[in-house]
């Protein structure tokens, strides 16, 4: 397995350091439509040459599938760098930032006229932009959306969470850090071996419809892994991406391989406290790529379709009813 340790500020959400400027991705409906129309021809062209058996090698197949994802996201996705600063206030927007400069245009041609009317259109901008700034505030409150309404708790209450500062960058601590998370395994001395498969061996097999289902379940928001596939382009192009992975999760199945580009994983220590004294004030947080959870997740379907309905008299205890899934006994 691929183990990639990053300590930025570039690798979740959720570690967002102080910084003046940041990257902004812009992505439009003719942007979707241009990839989704890559991702349909490319899906139909590697769909054709597999079935003939010229894919034989499953790394090179699932290698060129999301590298040829990434080209298209990147020939289709504008990024543009924004100058955040520190005292800017939440209500600014384009159309006031238009009218500061008009002013600052008008103040400079030492038109009085000119530069009181521009002053006044600031002014009634300024206000306008308070207005839309304060109505989308109290929007947070009349939908059902959780996360919205705890956005609007923290706009009210100013609440600004502190960003612990990014742990050292130096090699060796990155080297120490890793020994410290592989520490449970350093003294297993036993060899994996490959279970071997019988004759009358069945493997698991998914359909399209039930790769474009979980596809199309994906959260947008879900950080993406180290092949950098974000999660809004998996699930706007389910119907074009669902034929080439299914495909290439059944041969995977079929041939008991997980390719390398699937178990790549970039563990990002998310410090546990604000001031972290030892190495055990870390918390590996673990980024694999989308698509590997959505494989996850179909075997899991089928995992829980072979369990009965009613695991047994200890269900109340370890094991949940509905869904089968084990809970933590107290």
């Amino acid at each position: 397995m691929g183990i990639t340790l990053f300590t930025g500020s570039e690798t979740l959400d959720h570690l967002n350091w102080d910084s003046c400027m940041y990257s902004h991705t812009g992505r439009n409906k003719q942007c979707e439509r241009k990839t989704n129309t890559c991702f349909y021809s490319f899906s139909m062209q590697n769909l054709n040459t597999s079935q003939t058996g010229t894919y034989i090698d499953i790394e090179r197949y699932a290698s060129s599938v999301l590298d040829y994802i990434s080209t298209s996201i990147d020939s289709v996705t504008t990024q543009k760098q924004i100058t955040m600063y520190p005292n800017q206030k939440p209500w600014m927007n384009r159309d006031v930032r238009l009218l500061l400069k008009a002013r600052n245009i008008a103040f400079r041609s030492g038109d009085a006229q000119t530069y009181s009317t521009a002053r006044a259109n600031l002014k009634r901008g300024i206000k306008k932009a308070k207005h839309d700034y304060k109505l989308k505030v109290e929007g947070h409150f009349s939908n059902s959306n959780p996360r919205s309404m705890w956005q609007g708790i923290q706009v009210i209450s100013n609440y600004k969470p502190i960003n612990p500062s990014p742990p050292s960058t130096d090699i060796s601590f990155l080297i120490e850090l890793n020994n410290f998370y592989a520490r449970f395994e350093k003294d297993n001395q036993e060899q994996a071996s490959k279970v071997e498969l019988t004759a009358g061996h069945q493997p698991l097999t998914f359909s399209t419809t039930d790769v474009r289902a979980e596809l199309s379940r994906i959260n947008p928001r879900k950080a993406a892994g180290p092949d950098g596939i974000p999660g809004r382009v998996l699930r706007t192009c389910a119907a074009e991406l669902a034929g080439v992975l299914t495909d290439l999760f059944n041969l995977s199945l079929a041939h008991a391989v997980v390719p390398t580009c699937f178990k790549s994983t970039s563990i990002v220590p998310v410090p546990k406290h604000s001031t972290p004294a030892c190495l055990n004030d870390y918390r590996p947080v673990a980024l694999t790529p989308i698509i590997t959870k959505c494989l996850e997740q179909l075997v899991l379907a089928q995992l829980k379709s072979c369990l009965p309905p009613n695991p047994g008299p200890l269900s109340s205890h370890s094991w949940t009813i509905k869904t089968h899934t084990p809970e933590c006994c107290s």
